[in-house]
């Protein structure tokens, strides 16, 4: 058995080290501004049982939203099949598949105990990452996780041992953003856990069917995965009278200031639009019984976040006078699956499923091999695990609703957004003349946590600008720029120039020479300002350009309830307000002009502020799958929607290929 996450966890501890440029650090407070702010909210509105349950049903479809469960797939027939058993003395095993929706298969394990005598509780055991797999054929994780099962028939209980989605005997992907770039996903508000959540349930639907199972006494557990999957299932299903997540879960602070979300893959994590944390879900487990397990050297479920998160949840569990029904266990170790958790756990759900305590005299062993447990012999062929990605969530209406849609993105696509604006706090770098023209740098407040940078160039002595023109520079344009200026304002430019690896003092070509004086020679002829905007993540506020770094902190705004690319559409609006303070530019027509990295952020942009004139795309995206990743916008609007929406308020001018 393979413990992925453990070895995931083992990038954990270098994250530290990445942290190298300006802009890694301005991200890594950015990061713990929003942190606290989103766990300071975090139930901080309940303070009686009536608050509670005035926002519970509230809280729980949101719950579903975030896991793409809204709507709700339709409760398809299951399609249970037995293809085999496996026997033991004192309980058999059923190996057995079910279709959550029509072609998704759940492949599990059955344990149930001989010579039931009446109908007896049940416990879905949903389990963690381990991968169970010989020469290209894999067994499903649930021949890893076998020994729970075990034990719970050995003790009377049927038990009901799922497969995951990514490590079942159909492989889907739980690693979409984590590491093969499917930003799409969070576009899509698709998260594999929404898929575990969705699996569960319908298992919960097949456990209702059988006539050896009580219905009223059912209970879930798991660890790892499987302990993050219980949450998802007790929180969505109050079917679960007990539940009892093993290393499933902690808080904000330790996933994305401590940056355990990189030791994790997105199977753990809801799309996050209304900016949650962690306790919210576990809290609407309440007033059932619960029991959190965990160790205490857990290096991806740390125990200082697994103890915030009980303190939050127990005030939840005291207004319903059911403190007693919380229980809270550490034992000693790390990330492992030990016999010191599952004691505890079963006791648990004695106490409460059985209503009897009894000593645990038998170990959780391991009694079969994997391949006594598997269930296909050949696998369906029409199955859609493997792509579930591309359709578990719905898509927008096909009919543009404008007024719907803007108030949707707004909520959901871009609810990370501040409140208030905030002071926008504009103060000059620099300016300096070159040949009749004066370039500008001047730095502004986006938001607290992220400062940016905003140059200006106009011919010397412009006060009334015909017009104003702001363009939105990604990496190679930012560039390109600086190589464009150099031979004149390498003096003035140096902190920029070296951040962007290039040399202050290298020779120049006469074709450079001869490009900078044409420019030089439009801005002098025209009584216009030209501006250009950095968002974060460019020029000063760059972070260090690994894989792991980029990828991971993209991670971290999708657990804040935003985007990288969400934040920045906020930037380029509080970059036309930056703009507009300065004195020369307050009233002139002003146009947006957005490069191929940033045509799409400058498109949303442009919706969402007053007084732009024209909107200029370059390269603007087709589908979702091109363009940068903001929650939900798929459910909401096409891309070729958003430039409906944009004409609707101002002039768009394509330039180069057009949705």
């Amino acid at each position: 058995m393979k413990p992925i996450l453990l070895s995931l966890a083992l990038a954990v501890s270098a994250v530290a080290a990445e942290l190298k440029t300006p802009g890694d650090l301005m991200f890594a407070g950015y990061f713990k501004i929003e942190t606290e702010r989103l766990a300071q909210r975090s139930l901080g509105d309940i303070r009686t049982l009536d608050d509670w349950n005035a926002r519970k049903a509230g809280y729980r479809r949101q719950l579903f939203e975030m896991l793409g469960l809204d709507p709700l797939p339709a409760r398809t027939p299951l399609k249970p099949v037995v293809t085999g058993i496996t026997d033991h003395d004192r309980f058999e095993v059923r190996k057995l598949h079910f279709q959550s929706l029509p072609g998704l298969y759940v492949t599990a394990n059955l344990y149930v105990p001989k010579q039931l005598k009446a109908p007896a509780p049940a416990i879905l055991y949903v389990c963690g990452h381990a991968q169970m797999k010989t020469n290209g054929v894999s067994y499903g994780n649930k021949t890893g996780y076998q020994h729970h099962g075990a034990w719970f028939a050995q003790h009377g209980y049927v038990c009901l041992t799922l497969d995951t989605l990514q490590l079942g005997e159909i492989e889907g992907i739980h690693h979409g953003t984590h590491n093969r770039g499917m930003w799409w996903w969070n576009s899509r508000g698709y998260t594999p856990a929404g898929v575990e959540a969705w699996n569960g349930m319908r298992a919960i639907d097949f456990l209702e069917t059988l006539p050896f199972v009580d219905k009223a006494r059912l209970g879930v557990t798991g660890r790892s995965g499987g302990g993050a999957y219980s949450w998802w299932i007790a929180a969505l299903d109050e079917r679960i009278g007990v539940a009892a997540p093993v290393a499933g879960i902690t808080d904000l602070k330790n996933h994305v200031v401590d940056g355990v979300v990189e030791g994790h893959c997105d199977c753990m994590y809801h799309v996050n639009t209304y900016g949650w944390d962690f306790a919210q879900v576990a809290a609407l487990v309440a007033p059932r019984p619960l029991m959190i397990l965990n160790t205490d050297d857990d290096r991806i479920f740390p125990l200082d976040g697994v103890v915030r998160l009980f303190q939050q949840v127990r005030r939840i569990y005291e207004l319903h006078g059911a403190k007693d029904k919380l229980g809270l266990v550490i034992t000693p170790g790390g990330h492992l699956d030990t016999q010191e958790l599952r004691v505890p756990a079963f006791r648990w759900f004695d106490k409460h499923l059985r209503g009897e305590v009894r000593a645990v005299e038998r170990d959780a062993v391991k009694l079969f091999t994997p391949a006594d447990l598997k269930v296909f012999a050949t696998l369906p062929k029409d199955e859609r695990n493997t792509a579930i990605h591309e359709s578990f969530t719905r898509a927008g209406a096909a009919t543009l609703e404008p007024q719907r849609a803007l108030a949707d993105l707004r909520n959901k696509s871009f609810g990370g957004w501040p409140d208030t604006p905030g002071a926008i706090n504009l103060r000059p770098l620099f300016e300096t003349r070159h040949e009749g023209v004066v370039l500008s740098g001047h730095e502004f407040t986006s938001q607290e946590g992220v400062t940016l940078r905003l140059y200006t160039a106009a011919r010397e002595g412009l006060e009334k600008p015909e017009r104003i023109h702001l363009e939105v520079l990604g990496p190679e344009g930012w560039r390109n720029y600086l190589q464009l200026g150099r031979p004149a304002f390498a003096k003035v430019w140096a902190d920029e120039l070296a951040q962007a690896g290039l040399a202050a003092d290298a020779p120049v070509t006469d074709a450079a020479r001869q490009a900078l004086q044409k420019q030089l020679e439009h801005v002098r002829n025209h009584a216009q300002v030209y501006a250009v905007l950095l968002p974060r993540g460019v020029g000063a506020t760059a972070l260090t350009p690994t894989e792991r770094n980029l990828t991971q902190s993209r991670r971290r705004f999708m657990l804040l309830g935003q985007t990288l690319a969400g934040m920045q559409v906020w930037d380029v609006h509080r970059g036309v307000a930056a703009l507009r303070a300065l004195p020369r530019c307050k009233t002139a027509p002003l146009e947006l002009w957005g490069d191929a990295t940033f045509s799409s952020q400058t498109a949303l942009a442009a919706l969402f502020t007053e007084g732009v004139a024209t909107v200029h795309l370059q390269d603007y995206p087709a589908t979702d799958k091109e363009q940068p990743d903001y929650l939900n916008i798929s459910r909401i609007v096409t891309p070729a929607q958003v430039l409906e929406l944009v004409r609707r308020r101002t002039k768009v001018e394509l330039i180069g290929r057009a949705p």
